[in-house]
């Protein structure tokens, strides 16, 4: 699955389609220059379980590190996963 990616002046968000319907997104909103909040993660019922939320998570840490950006993660899934992995915890 590809994911894409939208971005207003204050937002974003990372999602995924299947058929021209959002299955999975991950929104953030911009906090200054040097920072982003990850507010909301949801996947449909048709897209659980099949890791696309951890997905999103990761484009999103990538996304903050191509743009020497730190994370906020207030969505408790976004947290949990970056606290579970090791390798992403440079962005927080």
């Amino acid at each position: 699955m590809e994911i894409q990616h939208e971005t207003t002046e204050t937002k974003g968000v990372f999602f995924i389609e299947k058929d021209g319907k959002r299955i999975a997104e991950m929104t953030y909103s911009k906090a200054g220059e040097t920072k982003i909040i990850i507010d909301h993660t949801e996947v449909s019922d048709e897209g659980r379980g099949k890791g696309y939320g951890k997905q999103l998570v990761q484009h999103g840490v990538e996304f903050a590190r191509e743009n020497d950006l730190k994370i906020v993660p207030l969505c408790p899934f976004a947290n949990a996963i970056i606290q579970k992995t090791p390798q992403f915890q440079d962005v927080l």
